[in-house]
Parts: structure tokens; sequence; C-alpha cells
């Protein structure tokens, strides 16, 4: 286990506790807006450490509240709890045991890492404001963030800047990634239905081939990027899934496309919406098909504003060092929900560094992954040295 000076020494002291918490949590996943048993072990522990629980927000997620002194000025800080569709297959002692579940993104050690720092700050108390912990429910991309906010997350739990924190497999255990501005990029799901005329394959002038529309459509939808976005921006726009017909003679009626939609900024994501739009219906047409798109916005760009940001950087640069902050590199096109509390507050997003190759450096979202539990104490430690400085006694 890494004995890093950034680390707390009280938060190592109870280090075993919340290791085998995590692996409890690990062993137990739950997908988005599932997350009961956890959701319940999180009210238990936050009840017990004293501090003012609220479930049920946001339908699972749970919010714990720490007041201290006048408690004027208050942080919020949050971590996700949901896991993933995945069968793992680590052979871990601690492995799920749920099938075709499990926490392959590192979210049950997201939830520990809070958790320590929650047990730490309610029993030394070395600031003055409000604290607001925030774990949510069904961040993979089913609205966990919108979920809390539409039930009242900010104005129930007033909060000045809120902060947040993802694993990141391939940065050594002890450094830190992040930067003002795009950290990650929007995240769009797109369903485009294409109603044609169907016919005898032999006979296809007699009807309306929704295939070779579809075709058509994915070709041009290639171009969007290519001939709409400046080479100096970034974008995305992949189809994943394009479904119709089932036999070898009959033209169907319908074709159904199914594309995921990303950017890094505002400006380039309403463009892609557009134009997105206008190539599909006019492709369509030109075909003498319908189309009927349902484009929904699963998480807006994630930017991390100006003083929340630098307030984070200077403080890991006092803790740790300048060699320990890096700054991400360009055109990181994942997206993450917190985005939409960014939109609301004030706040920065950063990296934990999870480790590399065999320790720690499985990348997110595959079977193989594991949280690295020596990123557990570094995490911890930042929320408890971010409360401690941004709400100074």
């Amino acid at each position: 286990m890494a004995n890093l000076p950034f680390i707390l020494p009280e938060i190592l002291l109870n280090l075993d506790e919340f290791i085998e918490l995590r692996r409890q949590i690990h062993a137990h996943p739950e997908l988005g807006f599932e997350e009961k048993r956890t959701s319940e072990l999180v009210a238990a522990k936050l009840a017990e450490w004293g501090y003012e629980v609220h479930a049920g927000v946001g339908r699972t997620g749970v919010v714990g509240t720490l007041r201290v002194g006048d408690g004027c000025r208050a942080l919020g800080i949050r971590a996700d709890m949901d896991a993933l569709p995945i069968q793992e297959n680590t052979g871990l002692p601690y492995a799920s045991t749920c099938p075709g579940k499990m926490h392959a993104c590192g979210h049950d050690g997201h939830t520990a890492i809070l958790l320590a720092a929650a047990k730490y700050l309610a029993e030394t108390r070395r600031f003055n404001g409000t604290l607001n912990l925030i774990f949510q429910p069904a961040e993979e991309g089913l609205g966990g963030a919108p979920a809390m906010l539409e039930d009242g997350l900010f104005e129930r739990f007033p909060c000045d800047a809120v902060y947040a924190l993802h694993n990141a497999p391939g940065l050594p255990v002890g450094c830190f990634a992040l930067k003002e501005g795009a950290m990650a990029a929007s995240s769009d799901s797109v369903d485009i239905r294409l109603a044609g005329v169907g016919a005898h394959g032999a006979m296809p002038s007699f009807g309306r081939d929704p295939i070779v529309a579809a075709s058509s459509i994915v070709m041009a939808l290639q171009t969007l990027v290519a001939r709409n976005i400046p080479a100096t921006e970034a974008g995305v726009v992949s189809v994943g899934s394009l479904h119709a017909g089932k036999t070898y003679n009959v033209i169907p009626e319908h074709a159904e496309l199914k594309l995921t939609v990303r950017a890094l900024s505002r400006d380039v994501h309403a463009t892609l919406k557009q134009r997105l739009h206008e190539v599909v219906q006019l492709q369509a047409q030109s075909f003498g098909v319908a189309a009927e798109i349902d484009y929904r916005t699963i998480s807006p760009v994630l930017v991390n504003t100006p003083d929340e940001t630098r307030f984070m950087s200077a403080l890991i640069r006092e803790q740790t060092g300048a060699q320990c902050l890096i700054e991400p590199p360009q055109g990181m096109m994942g997206s993450e929900d917190f985005a939409w509390m960014l939109e609301k507050k004030p706040g920065c997003y950063v990296l934990l560094g999870n480790g590399t190759e065999s320790r720690g450096g499985c990348m997110v979202h595959n079977p193989g992954y594991d949280f690295n539990d020596e990123a557990l104490p570094v995490g911890a430690s930042l929320w408890a040295r971010l409360t401690e400085n941004y709400l100074r006694a």
C-alpha cells in the first residue's frame, strides 16, 4: 500500500475498514436506480458518524450533511454508486456475486473514498461551514444527476461549489489530472427509424428501400465532423447499430439505426445536432422514405470552472508537488453526467491515478477491471484536504 506524504495518517489508520467496505460493494453490484443495498449502506454509515441523512434523492441517491461552525459557506462533493451490465472475469475473491453485473468503472471505489473522507471529517471537524456529500445513482447513462437535480438537489442542499473525481487507469497512484474548461465530452444517443415500402427482392422498383437509405445515411453521417467542424475542434459521430429485414428476398418496410454523438464544446455539440437532423431528413427524402429521429442528450460537455479548478490545482501542488499534477490529453471523448451539476453550480472534476500496467492499469468498462485500493486513501485525503481548505475554519 502506497504511503505518500499527501495521505492523512487518520485515514491510513482506518484504511482496512474502507478497503473491506469497497470490496463488499464490489461483490454486490447494482445497476442504475437499483442501488438499494448500496444506498442503505451509505446512509447507515453517514448516520452512525453524525451526518444529517437524506435518502431517496433522485430515487436511490443519498445526501449526507454536516454543519460545523456558522455554516455560512457550503461545499458539495459527489460520488457515483452504480455498476455496469458486464460479466466480471477477474477471478478475485470479492468478485461480483451478481451474474451479468459488475463494478467495471470503479464507482465502488469512489463511494468508499467519499465514505472514508466522511468519517475523518466527522471525527476531526477542522472546518467551518456546511458539507454536503452527494452519493449519486445511475451515472452510467441513465440520468442519475438530472434525477437528483429534478428532486431539488441544490435547492434543498445549497452549495457554493461542487467537486467530483474519477479513477484513471494508466495514471500512477498519487497523481492527478485536471484542467480548466472542457474536461469530458457531451454524449448524445440517437435513434433513427426509417419507414419505406416493402417489396419483393426481385422487384425493388415496387418498393422504397429503407436499407439503401440507411446505408447512405451512415456514410453521410461520417461527413458531419469532417466537413462541418473545424479541424482544431473535437467531435465524434459513430453508428453502433443498423437493423433491417429478416430474410434474403424481401425488401423490408423499416430500418433502424442507433448512434452516439460526442463533442468537447457547446458550439460543436449544437452544430452536430442541427446538421444531423438536416442530413438524415434530406437523405431519407432523396430515397423516398420517411425518417423519425429521437435525439437525446445523455450528458452535456463537462466544463470545469476557472476559480474552482485553480483552487483544486493549487491544493494538489501544495500537498504533492507539481510533478503529481498533469493536464489530461486533448480529445478525451468520454462523458460524465456530473456535467449536469456543473451546469448549475461552479466546480471541478478531477482524475485520480488508479495505477499502471498490471496494478490498476486495466481500462474501465472492461470485464477484467478492478479499482486499485492503493488509490483509496489518496482520494479520501484529497476530499478531506479540500474540505478543510475550502471551508477554512
